[in-house]
């Protein structure tokens, strides 16, 4: 199939809206079920936004802001405010004042789109300190004493304003380039503090075309896409809004993480992005449910899984009377397992951190398709992911199309192509850094296996050198840790160490059975010095201790005070730990370990 070569992303979206018409685009739910804007009315929602921002001041190369939980609006926000040649500025809805006000005073945004009243007040907050900042667009309705010093306007009048001008929005948009800058992505910052990554329409567009030839194989056509990570990670603002669109599929919008699998079922989705730590949760679950099934049932998952394992290791390999069996598991196990996703999920993706090669084999053996990839927000943010029939899931697949993958001397990813960012807003020095020759020096540790498959090490910043000089991941272990009923959550300790020490989060669904054989208070504040509860864990690691290498072995461990979640900032808004938060509350207590 061969897919156009779009000018910019604006132009990709009106040319699809043309081609579709009354075709449903996007869904939300509306009065407790899902109702969708077709792409007709969604253009006519653009263009007018696009007027209504340029007659309030919005000009071409301006920064704006979106704060906004994932919905329809924000897709019409981004695109319209790229169509009168702005450049989008997505946060996190976890964002506090002081988050607001740096990336506001750093990007020099003009303004603000905001979705709710909830999140309006510290993005105001934040608005009334920044020096350039003057305007805040609202989605849902605000009390009027929130718009004190601030130009607030509303999002129907804004659209009403903007139905009363005359710019042609798809002429205007048509000007755009490839090389024109999209939108700044500002990190997580899993390390300190966060930088704002330019990516231009072409670096983005790339990533669509890429993603489009590994999935070719799967019958692309007709696709329904169920949104859920947040739009303002790089992730899921190219492979759930901008991916879709060069594909001319529907959206669905999830409700959120605890509503998730509900979703799944109404939306019936063909294809979904994901995060390790989410397929880390199903995982869990499912040996909870393995383990509290009956005799019958535990015997037939456990048969789909095996069977499947040895199938995905060697398609040819079973012999007649196992194929026999693995049909009638097929239809007994594994399309009911399908059916809690949809029942027509062609593949789920997976990205933003290295998933443990055991969790993607489970999910496969039981007839899920998980194709891992690897990239990052400089990067638009994909650089490789394993294809359809050619998985391998201990690497991150190829690199993909006309992208150019290398591994310097040190081990370093290093990666060149039009996917690859502009640089970093306003620091040159990091850019100097990230940039040179062409090449985006990843931080990343990486190898090539015999057949062309990228296989990540770790981050090169995160790498543990102990005093012995070894070179250790963490990620490789805590990986290891978590796959383990009693662990929940890790983070492995030990740079310039003689050995290792680590941070452990128990399950919190093993920890209230323990607590409740035990006849002990089931939550962690009263357990966590429990010489029983703690000698349980401590067998859980010394199993992980006894497949793993005597460098890479876990001597000691504490035991966190609460989980590492993102609202008390242990962990980013995709998941991922935020070591140096992390060292900053427990660092005293994993040292005290050493003796």
């Amino acid at each position: 199939m061969t897919f156009p070569h779009w000018p910019n992303l604006v132009t990709m979206f009106f040319a699809q809206a043309d081609r579709l018409g009354e075709r449903p685009f996007l869904w939300s739910k509306r009065d407790g079920a899902y109702a969708p804007m077709t792409w007709r009315s969604v253009a006519a929602q653009v263009s007018a936004l696009a007027r209504g921002l340029e007659a309030i001041g919005v000009e071409r190369g301006d920064r704006v802001v979106i704060v906004s939980e994932s919905r329809p609006e924000w897709l019409i926000a981004d695109l319209a405010i790229m169509a009168v040649g702005g450049i989008t500025v997505p946060v996190f809805t976890t964002n506090t004042v002081d988050d607001h006000r740096f990336i506001l005073e750093d990007s020099g945004a003009k303004g603000l789109i905001v979705s709710s009243a909830r999140l309006a007040e510290p993005a105001l907050a934040a608005v009334h300190q920044a020096a350039k900042a003057w305007f805040v667009v609202t989605m849902d309705p605000i009390s009027a004493e929130r718009n004190t010093g601030v130009d607030v306007h509303s999002w129907g009048d804004l659209i009403t304003l903007g139905n009363k001008g005359h710019t042609n929005v798809v002429a205007a948009a048509g000007r755009l380039t490839r090389d024109d800058v999209a939108c700044i992505i500002y990190t997580s910052g899993t390390g300190g503090v966060p930088k704002g990554v330019m990516l231009h329409h072409g670096a983005i567009l790339h990533n669509c075309a890429g993603a489009a030839h590994v999935l070719e194989p799967l019958g692309i056509e007709d696709e329904v896409f169920l949104s859920f990570l947040p739009l303002s990670h790089s992730y899921e603002h190219t492979a759930g809004l901008c991916f879709p669109i060069f594909l001319a599929a529907q959206i669905y919008y999830a409700e959120g993480v605890e509503k998730l699998a509900a979703n799944m079922v109404e939306a019936r989705p063909t294809i979904m992005t994901a995060v390790p730590r989410l397929y880390e949760a199903l995982h869990q679950r499912f040996e909870q449910r393995i383990r509290r099934a009956s005799r019958l049932q535990r015997a037939l998952i456990l048969k789909a899984l095996n069977l499947g394992r040895r199938r995905f290791h060697d398609p040819n390999g079973l012999g007649l009377w196992e194929r026999v069996v693995d049909a009638v598991v097929e239809r007994l196990v594994r399309d009911k397992i399908r059916a809690q996703f949809g029942g027509r999920l062609k593949a789920l993706v997976s990205g933003g951190a290295p998933l443990n090669a055991e969790i993607g084999l489970f999910f496969q053996a039981l007839g899920i398709n998980i194709l891992q990839g690897y990239g990052q927000t400089e990067a638009a943010p994909v650089v490789s992911v394993n294809s359809p029939g050619d998985v391998k899931m201990h690497t991150v697949g190829r690199p993909l199309k006309d992208t150019e993958v290398r591994i310097a001397e040190d081990g370093e990813i290093l990666v060149r192509g039009e996917l690859v960012m502009k640089g970093y807003w306003n620091n040159d020095e990091a850019t100097a850094l990230a940039l040179r020759d062409g090449w985006l020096h990843t931080g990343d540790v990486g190898a090539f296996d015999a057949d062309g498959h990228l296989m990540i090490t770790d981050r090169k910043k995160d790498l543990i050198v102990n005093s012995g000089g070894d070179n250790i991941s963490p990620t490789r272990i805590e990986g290891f840790l978590i796959m383990e009923r009693e662990i929940g959550q890790a983070m492995v300790y030990g740079d310039r160490r003689p050995n290792l020490v680590a941070l452990i989060v128990p399950d919190l669904e093993w920890m209230k059975d323990w607590a409740r054989t035990a006849g002990r208070p089931p939550n962690l504040a009263a357990l966590h010095q429990d010489p029983e509860f703690v000698k349980a864990l401590g067998d859980a690691v010394q199993r992980v201790n006894a497949r793993l290498p005597v460098p890479e072995r876990v001597r000691r461990f504490a035991v966190a005070h609460e989980p590492m979640t993102v609202e008390n900032e242990q962990l980013t808004p995709t998941l991922k730990i935020r070591r140096h938060v992390v060292r900053a509350i427990y660092g005293d207590a994993l040292e005290r370990l050493y003796g």
